[in-house]
């Protein structure tokens, strides 16, 4: 078995992150907030300052964690030694199913919902399919191959895609036919948390948000191949999330600036509220240029997930977790057969499931795993393993983590039961 390469530096390191996390959500998360009736825009716009948050503190726990445990695996590696094994080898799962191969066909199918908004001849639903699945191989010939080659790529895609949303931004709020009366209170708003129905709701619409903000611990899963782990990983999750919080926030402004929530209470896969957004603001051919570019940036968002999820894959079945032969790494540093796996199940989930379920199943299920990883940092504290980099703000950043996880996810089943 050839070992990987210490080869990462923080560019791509934070590239990785910022790659993962841009990608299907931040493009359809408002609508389908609106599409379930959560619609007074002060309410949403709070949704991604405090998903937003959620992840920094995430970030920062991982950080620490990932400085004093540098191996490729994230939770994995994590849980495992803050814990047992078996709760370890879970988690592998867990990444291997929900973590990377729910999102990349998410991801996938927005893609192709992009280009069928462009082409409306490739908008029907097995054509999707087939664009999806396409765009799914390409991205895995490519980081099957090397990956200082495909970290480069993934870089230059990442530059792309945050340029693309800060001139949209620029564009939108400077030049573009907008609203800012789009943004007056409809109903309650923040003052209907206060009941269970409202704080329902609430925590429905931020499972959403925290399915755009998923991939801010990316840089985690490829820690066994970033050079100077205990310096380069801490400043890659912490820039990456940040960088995007701020996008993000600004990029819905920018869509409540366009339309109001009931325009884009619409059908939020085969008409994404990127796209809908883009053709309020610039008219329908700058909104086929716009929606073109948002299908590029979707690539990127593949194709980091692609780099980032065999990864773990690889040390689960260096630990003899997996079969012996997913560990097997290539001359060039890949770990091709992961990479081809993690190809065959995302195209599985392309061909027999829909962005929305996956998107819920996605922000459920992470969130619980999430939580235990940043629990184990009050784990590895008790026991006195000393990291590298600490946590800012330790106890509190890692508290205010898990009371939010623990609060979203009651109240997401409290709406589930309704």
């Amino acid at each position: 078995m050839t070992p990987p390469k210490r080869q990462l530096g923080i560019s791509i390191a934070a590239a990785i992150v910022i790659a993962n996390m841009i990608g299907a959500g931040v493009f359809t998360s408002a609508g389908f907030q609106a599409a379930y009736n959560f619609k007074d825009p002060v309410t949403m716009m709070s949704t991604w300052v405090v998903g937003g948050v959620i992840a920094l503190c995430g970030a920062a726990v991982y950080a620490e964690l990932g400085a004093s445990m540098p191996r490729a695996g994230g939770e994995y590696v994590y849980l495992r030694e803050a814990y047992h094994p078996a709760v370890g080898f879970m988690s592998g799962w867990i990444s291997l199913v929900v973590g990377f191969s729910m999102p990349i066909a998410a991801a996938a199918m927005l893609f192709a919902s992009y280009l069928g908004a462009v082409f409306p001849a490739l908008g029907d639903t097995v054509t999707t399919k087939i664009l999806a699945s396409s765009l799914i191989v390409a991205m895995t010939l490519l980081h099957a191959f090397d990956t200082r080659i495909g970290g480069r790529v993934q870089t230059g895609f990442t530059i792309a895609k945050v340029v693309l949303i800060v001139v949209f931004i620029g564009a939108g709020l400077l030049v573009g036919s907008g609203d800012w009366g789009h943004f007056a209170s409809r109903g309650g708003g923040l003052s209907e948390l206060g009941t269970a129905d409202g704080a329902a709701n609430y925590a429905t619409a931020l499972m959403y948000v925290s399915f755009a903000y998923s991939g801010w611990n990316a840089a985690a899963y490829i820690a066994g191949e970033i050079d100077k782990p205990q310096r380069t990983l801490p400043r890659a999750l912490l820039l990456g999330t940040g960088i995007v919080m701020v996008l993000y926030i600004l990029l819905n402004l920018v869509f409540l600036y366009a339309v109001t929530p009931d325009a884009m209470a619409v059908d939020p896969v085969k008409q994404p509220v990127g796209d809908i957004a883009a053709r309020a603001l610039f008219g329908s051919h700058a909104g086929d240029l716009l929606s073109s570019l948002i299908a590029i940036a979707l690539m990127s968002a593949v194709s980091a997930m692609m780099m980032a999820g065999p990864r773990v894959y690889a040390t689960m079945a260096a630990d003899h977790a997996l079969p012996m032969i997913l560990a097997r790494y290539s001359k060039r540093g890949v770990p091709s057969v992961a990479v081809v796996v993690q190809c065959v199940l995302a195209i599985g989930f392309v061909i027999f499931s829909d962005p929305g379920s996956l998107i819920l199943t996605v922000s459920f299920t992470l969130a619980i795993f999430a939580a235990l990883t940043v629990g184990a940092v009050f784990v590895f504290r008790a026991r006195g393993k000393v990291s590298p980099y600490r946590t800012p703000g330790y106890p509190v950043t890692p508290i205010v983590f898990l009371a939010c996880g623990r609060r979203r996810l009651a109240c997401t089943r409290h709406h589930r039961r309704r």
